[in-house]
């Protein structure tokens, strides 16, 4: 099982990043996706999640109307555009997968490594 994520980097405030998220080693299309995010010294947030099959998703009120998650089945793939970004959205964003529809980190049994996004104001 590999998850890997990419795409963070340093933007300005009001800026855009896209995060990717590249699974294999399992059936994919079984799974719901979320992101999740870790600033320092504080705890790991839900961020989005998408359903498996109908691609239902939502949001943490936090990043509502500025990020989408989309998944594509074809490639493995989940993402996450994020516009508008400012400096409270810095942190670690990881990709993830459950067999569960839930926004609790505990529900989610593979994780990617993280990748750093930081905005400067």
């Amino acid at each position: 099982v590999q998850l890997q994520a990419s795409g963070g980097g340093l933007v300005q405030a009001g800026g855009s990043l896209r995060l990717s998220c590249a699974a294999s080693g399992f059936t994919f299309t079984s799974y719901s996706w979320g992101w999740f995010r870790q600033a320092p010294g504080k705890e790991r947030e839900f961020v989005a999640r998408i359903s498996r099959a109908s691609g239902n998703t939502r949001y943490a009120d936090s990043v509502e109307g500025r990020f989408t998650i989309s998944r594509d089945d074809a490639k493995n793939t989940v993402s996450l555009q994020m516009n508008s970004l400012n400096a409270e959205d810095t942190a670690v964003y990881y990709c993830a997968a459950s067999k569960e529809w839930s926004a609790a980190v505990d529900e989610y049994i593979y994780w990617g490594q993280g990748t750093l996004v930081t905005v400067s104001s």
